[in-house]
């Protein structure tokens, strides 16, 4: 069974890497892809180029057994659509291994602004992160009820196709708080990895323009 996370990771960070974690020892998930988005179709474009952010997911993910890097987004023309991806993915793992797209709450409620939204139950199961003691829904309709599960299990034996909301540890880390710091010449240590904070540094990643 395979997590999927993507975004832009912007950069990556532990509110990003530690709800993840939880989601993967949850399910008994055999593996995670970060799946760094090339050319986002619902926000503004990415401040660092997209090789800085691959190679700060690379560094974020190393050592972590079942983290990896997926770069398939990096170069792809045109908007990273969700649904191109999971089919892409459907393609390389088979119909039969279960898929899990992992969203926070904010992303599932745009769900329906989605290109081909309908389409993403039929390539994976979604699994939706929440803040402990938060409302672990939103209004999809029939769409939602009909797949809505709390059992883990029923995420295992079928491909796709499922709903699941789980609460999570969600740190108050914004990649845009981050990125403003670096740019104020304060240190973003304690909220990404080290090895991501040192690659920004000797990248020259987030500064204005002109600082050393």
């Amino acid at each position: 069974m395979i997590g999927i996370l993507g975004g832009t990771f912007d950069p990556i960070h532990f509110g990003h890497l530690r709800p993840a974690l939880e989601v993967k020892e949850h399910l008994g998930l055999d593996e995670v892809r970060f799946i760094p988005c090339g050319t986002p179709p619902h926000r503004r474009r990415p401040v660092a180029a997209v090789a800085h952010r691959a190679a700060m997911v690379e560094r974020a993910v190393e050592g972590q057994p079942g983290f990896r890097m997926d770069p398939r987004e990096l170069h792809r023309e045109g908007p990273s659509y969700t649904v191109d991806t999971l089919q892409d993915l459907r393609a390389e793992v088979g119909q039969d291994v279960p898929l899990c797209l992992m969203l926070g709450m904010d992303a599932f409620a745009g769900l329906s602004s989605w290109h081909r939204w309908q389409e993403i139950g039929g390539l994976a199961h979604i699994v939706v992160s929440h803040r402990p003691g938060s409302p672990a829904s939103h209004d999809l309709g029939d769409w939602m009820e009909d797949r809505r599960t709390h059992d883990p299990e029923h995420l295992r034996r079928a491909p796709a196709g499922r709903l699941l909301f789980m609460p999570v540890t969600q740190l108050d880390i914004s990649a845009t708080a981050i990125r403003s710091m670096v740019a104020r010449g304060r240190s973003p240590q304690f909220l990404l990895p080290r090895r991501v904070a040192e690659y920004i540094e000797h990248a020259g990643l987030y500064r204005p323009p002109g600082a050393e």
